[in-house]
């Protein structure tokens, strides 16, 4: 006797399940086509697309691993699916379950034994290619200097004395070996942070560690420009803090390299002149609270190159972007936007001693400063 206390099912009608199952399954397969699609997309910043030896390494190893995770992946979701659908619930079940296996022995050595020599397959490459990218390279090699701040990067080639900002040139052909440090905690407590230096298409990343020294090497096989980015958050702008190296032939390197190396020209005449002033880059000294020669320095022949607290401005117009990449040097009116109030224009925190405050300057003042640092090439 039906126990009345229990309502009874909804009465299903004939041919209402077929559909909706239908559906379900054409859901699914748009999903995963979908997730195929994306899966399939490619970006600047690719480590599948190597563009010197140090990253050809990483792939070459990176390859052969998704190659056997795939097949692992075929054949333990093969058999799954095989279970589901061998053993699955049938209409006439009378609730028992199926053989039952319990241990053995050749199986477990066998999945245990392979996994373990493919990870020592795996292990050896990549030992040897974490020693290829930290040990002086062989030959005749360019030492850049790194020092990552918040949030950008410090470019200093001691073989010419040249400080730059988040635009790394270096010659095609050439290794470069990158020793890095992030900003002093001991000296600058406010900007002591890890970072992680990251250029996909020319090597792997490398901790940029505050205190420590760190090495990288990196070599661009052809003329090119490759984008890179800080892969360890530190803070407030971590995503904003970018990377942009440009390989050139050598005979361009070295004219790069000469320009550089000279001394800015400081404007005497018309509004560009004003802004020089209003920089303080005469005396190359602090004139006023808002001097922006209190944190950047313009070298104009006289003394030491010395890097500021903030990015050299020296050939502030030789470089295409500024701000770690976010702004175009060409875009007068996104350099005046970012005079006019620098944090609204990237997450900084001037009031903890980070990034650039809002100086309040006039729009006269805005626009000498601008006419002075386009001018700076």
């Amino acid at each position: 006797m039906r126990d009345r206390t229990k309502p009874l099912p909804a009465p299903t009608l004939p041919g209402t399940r077929a559909p909706i199952r239908r559906r379900t399954r054409v859901g699914t397969i748009l999903v995963l086509a979908l997730g195929l699609f994306l899966a399939s997309c490619s970006a600047p910043q690719s480590a599948m697309d190597p563009a010197g030896p140090y990253a050809q390494g990483p792939h070459d190893l990176i390859v052969p691993v998704f190659v056997i995770a795939l097949v692992v992946f075929i054949l333990v979701q093969g058999l799954i699916i095989f279970a589901v659908v061998k053993f699955r619930r049938r209409p006439d079940d009378d609730g028992s379950l199926p053989a039952q296996v319990h241990g053995n022995t050749r199986l477990e050595i066998f999945w245990t034994v392979i996994p373990a020599l493919i990870l020592a397959g795996i292990a050896v490459p990549t030992v040897q290619g974490i020693f290829s990218t930290m040990n002086e390279p062989d030959g005749e090699y360019l030492t850049v200097e790194v020092v990552g701040h918040r949030w950008w990067w410090e470019f200093y080639y001691p073989d010419f004395d040249i400080y730059t900002a988040n635009e790394l040139v270096i010659p095609v052909d050439t290794p470069v070996r990158l020793e890095m440090t992030a900003a002093d905690p001991g000296r600058d407590p406010a900007r002591g942070v890890i970072h992680s230096f990251w250029i996909p298409r020319l090597a792997g990343k490398q901790d940029v560690v505050p205190g420590q020294q760190t090495y990288l090497n990196i070599q661009a096989s052809e003329a090119d420009r490759y984008l890179g980015m800080c892969a360890e958050y530190c803070g407030l702008s971590h995503v904003n803090m970018r990377i942009r190296a440009e390989s050139l032939e050598q005979g361009d390197f070295d004219a790069w390299v000469d320009n550089q190396m000279s001394p800015a020209v400081t404007p005497t005449d018309g509004l560009a002149a004003q802004g020089a002033e209003l920089f303080g880059v005469e005396h190359n000294t602090d004139i006023g609270a808002r001097s922006c020669a209190a944190c950047h320095q313009v070298w104009n022949g006289d003394g030491a190159r010395v890097p500021g607290v903030g990015p050299d401005l020296t050939h502030f117009a030789s470089r295409e972007e500024f701000a770690a990449g976010l702004f175009d040097v060409d875009d007068e009116e996104q350099l005046r936007e970012w005079l006019r109030d620098p944090p609204a224009m990237k997450p900084m925190q001037p009031e903890n001693g980070v990034g650039m405050p809002n100086l309040n300057l006039t729009e006269e003042e805005i626009d000498a400063l601008v006419a002075y640092l386009l001018a700076l090439e």
